[in-house]
């Protein structure tokens, strides 16, 4: 994943990334301005992944994408989902509930306008339930140190970068590389 800016200090989260795990839809989000390029062909084809659209294909927002996909399941993620619930169904069960807890106390309700078969698929699953959220959700509370995006202007080890562009036959490519940041450093 690449970010292009913190948002908030001291969060993990990033107004652009680009990520072909499409567990970081869960932190698109429209109000702050956050999304994800998604790559759709190698990299030559980048899907901008807003809130707008993960309503149109998927019917949720970013907020709701985790309890979507603990519903649905992750099969690259070894997460089995909730039987009988595929992408459709959970982004309808969100829709009429708003949220995964709202979903399992319409199934621990037996007054809920839940099917009976849906109802018992959730109750069942409950040990799934009670685990998964915290296997999807991306962590966005790590402390992370300061981060200086400026380039720098010069080389922090210049034996090391000599041994590496020999090691590498770099030549021409560092130098270009070089002669950038120095006068980048220049400008500034």
């Amino acid at each position: 994943m690449f970010g292009s800016s913190q948002v908030r200090p001291g969060f993990a989260c990033w107004e652009t990334s680009v990520s072909r795990d499409r567990d970081l839809f869960q932190l698109v989000d429209d109000a702050r301005d956050i999304q994800v390029l998604y790559p759709l062909k190698g990299v030559g084809t980048l899907q901008i992944t807003d809130d707008t659209l993960l309503r149109e294909k998927y019917g949720v927002a970013g907020a709701q994408y985790t309890d979507m996909a603990v519903l649905r399941g992750d099969p690259s993620d070894g997460l089995p989902g909730v039987k009988g619930i595929g992408e459709k169904t959970a982004a309808q069960l969100i829709a009429d509930y708003g949220d995964l807890a709202a979903i399992r106390a319409a199934a621990a309700d037996p007054f809920s306008k839940l099917t009976p078969a849906r109802r018992k698929n959730l109750l069942e699953g409950a040990a799934y339930l009670d685990v998964a959220p915290t296997v999807v959700r991306v962590a966005t509370d790590v402390p992370l140190p300061d981060f200086d995006p400026a380039l720098p202007k010069e080389p922090l080890d210049p034996m090391t970068l000599e041994d590496l562009a020999t090691r590498w036959g770099l030549g021409t490519s560092l130098t270009r590389l070089l002669d950038t940041l120095a006068q980048v450093g220049e400008q500034h």
